[in-house]
């Protein structure tokens, strides 16, 4: 009975010791600027697909379904020419039918750089353009991001004809 009740109470220690643990997550904040690039000779987001059968208007209904490849770089401040800390790949499709500019976005920010080298997060969701700050959700990671959860605001910082500069700041718990 003795082995018994020492046995469950190991069981009990560690279980205690595990769950401490694993309520113990790491908070990191993160600032930096994505590139969209569009027009000119060496474009780093490409449409690959589009709507063919469009008759109307509405210039935000044309775009209903268009879906964008991206390779865009990340950097320090709103300069392309600064620091590169990494690369934001993935694709956004064009989501809305009506009155607002919405994106559907799945895409992978990619660090090449700094401490946070080698390690990748990602988002899925949706991004209403137009809106001064859009919230997205951060459903994993890799590296120093394993298992991150979290969420990104996003604001457009600069908008010159379609290509686009535009300011994260991030939240991950991992």
């Amino acid at each position: 009975m003795a082995y018994a009740s020492k046995f469950l109470l190991l069981i009990q220690l560690v279980a205690a010791a595990y769950n401490t643990d694993a309520l113990k997550q790491k908070v990191t904040r993160i600032q930096f600027y994505m590139h969209d690039i569009v027009g000119g000779p060496e474009p780093t987001a490409v449409r690959v697909a589009s709507r063919s059968n469009f008759t109307g208007q509405d210039p935000i209904a044309a775009t209903f379904g268009s879906i964008v490849m991206m390779d865009n770089p990340l950097t320090v401040t709103p300069n392309i020419n600064s620091t590169l800390v990494g690369r934001a790949q993935g694709m956004y499709a064009m989501s809305s039918q009506q009155k607002e500019f919405s994106l559907l976005m799945t895409l992978t920010y990619a660090f090449t750089s700094g401490p946070y080298n080698g390690s990748t997060f990602s988002v899925l969701g949706r991004n209403p353009v137009m809106n001064e700050v859009r919230e997205m959700p951060v459903v994993g990671g890799t590296g120093k991001f394993r298992l991150a959860r979290g969420y990104c605001l996003a604001r457009s910082y600069s908008m010159k004809e379609m290509d686009a500069v535009i300011g994260y700041n991030v939240t991950l718990l991992h």
